[in-house]
């Protein structure tokens, strides 16, 4: 078929308003070619293939697939899977191209519309911008959701590990949903879009004032991120269900503060309940009220080590943390961390003369993990190693001024 019949072929479909997946068939008839459509998150949309088999090697990108982004002016709303006996002409592609899009950007729409209300209000509810009662409820009920009998909060996050698409923040935000919504299908989530966030982290509301239901949500939704997203490494908090919708702020604060935990731990905890945070739950207090102030106690004891294991890749942190874990034993310290006790000596010797702390006094140690326990309310995330102090021999940093030596 010339470029022109095609053309008036596909031209036709999008004028009767059969739909993407007409348009979609209609181009593959006459293209003569196997087509598949999936939008920014990698959600199928529609396909047109001769076989099974022939879909399965579309959606996977097997050998001979063409796939190209659909754009609708600068945003990617889909990808266009493709394969032709004969490859259409450079113009026919672009204003095949532009039309699928235009389709996939009319069919989301209303989905869209509806996933920004409910990312405006979860991100207000992190922000505390709603906090009366009557109000919440009512920006509630535009969404459909009950949450006079409680609710309660997830914050879920993902690192990928190598590089991804641009398209990975929304794929782990509609993961993240898909399991939520498995075990209370009113579930809502969206991406909190804070400032400085290198993962992507979602935010989650799950209605309903029973507690192992809130659980069994968290559970399925760090499930399906492990299932779904290969790559990626997951922290996932979970509050405490509100008994009023005017304690759901809190509630997210407690679910960030949990996250915050469970992706410091260093047991490698990828869940953690806010109940299950310990000590940690006597600072969020602290955390809510006045921030800077916890702010300038981490600045004042864990801070300073912190800069030197990013700038020379050492393991004073981690050192610490296991110390403290280990009662204050140094030959236990290092048969965790697999290094000489010398070298444990050296780390600690090191963590003095960068805090001004020592160690080995009680006072020291208190202070210390205290200001570790403030690096993971604030949500700093520890520096990882490799130690490369070979012979204890790595570079020293200046200490502050005015700090006790």
């Amino acid at each position: 078929m010339s470029d022109l019949a095609a053309l008036d072929a596909i031209t036709e479909a999008v004028e009767s308003g059969a739909g993407l997946p007409e348009v979609v068939r209609a181009a593959a008839r006459a293209l003569d070619a196997s087509l598949a459509v999936t939008d920014a998150w990698g959600a199928t949309l529609a396909v047109a293939a001769r076989s099974p088999a022939e879909e399965r090697a579309l959606l996977s990108k097997g050998e001979g697939i063409t796939s190209m982004p659909l754009r609708v002016a600068d945003t990617v709303v889909g990808t266009l899977h493709m394969r032709a006996k004969t490859e259409p002409s450079p113009s026919m592609q672009r204003l095949l191209l532009t039309m699928i899009a235009s389709e996939v950007e009319r069919v989301r729409a209303p989905e869209r519309v509806s996933e920004s209300a409910a990312a405006d209000f979860l991100r207000a509810v992190l922000r505390r911008e709603l906090t009366d009662r009557e109000q919440l409820l009512g920006r509630a009920r535009e969404l459909s959701l009950a949450i006079e009998d409680g609710a309660s909060m997830i914050v879920a996050r993902a690192h990928p590990q190598a590089p991804t698409d641009d398209g990975w923040r929304g794929r782990v935000r509609a993961v993240a949903e898909r399991g939520a919504r498995a075990v209370s299908s009113r579930a809502i989530a969206a991406l909190s879009e804070r400032d400085g966030m290198p993962a992507a982290e979602v935010l989650v509301l799950v209605p309903g004032g029973d507690e192992a239901a809130s659980a069994r949500a968290a559970e399925t939704v760090l499930r399906e991120l492990e299932a779904g997203l290969s790559g990626y490494t997951f922290a996932l908090g979970r509050s405490r269900v509100t008994e009023d919708p005017s304690e759901l702020p809190r509630a997210a604060a407690e679910a960030l503060l949990a996250a915050n935990v469970a992706q410091g731990s260093p047991d490698g905890a990828t869940g953690l309940a806010f109940e299950e945070t310990g000590a940690y739950r006597l600072l969020l207090s602290a955390m809510s009220e006045n921030p800077g102030e916890l702010q300038r106690f981490y600045s004042e004891t864990v801070e300073p080590l912190v800069a030197y294991d990013e700038q020379y890749e050492t393991d004073l942190v981690r050192t610490l943390e296991t110390f403290l874990e280990a009662d204050g034993n140094v030959a236990g310290t290092a048969q965790r961390l697999f290094t000489h006790r010398h070298t444990i000596y050296y780390r600690l010797e090191r963590v003095r003369e960068l805090s001004g702390l020592d160690v080995s006094s009680s006072d020291g140690r208190e202070k210390l993990s205290l200001g570790l326990k403030s690096m993971r309310v604030l949500g700093i995330a520890s520096p990882g190693g490799p130690a490369s102090e070979a012979g204890a021999e790595a570079g020293r940093v200046p200490r502050r001024a005015g700090r006790r030596t």
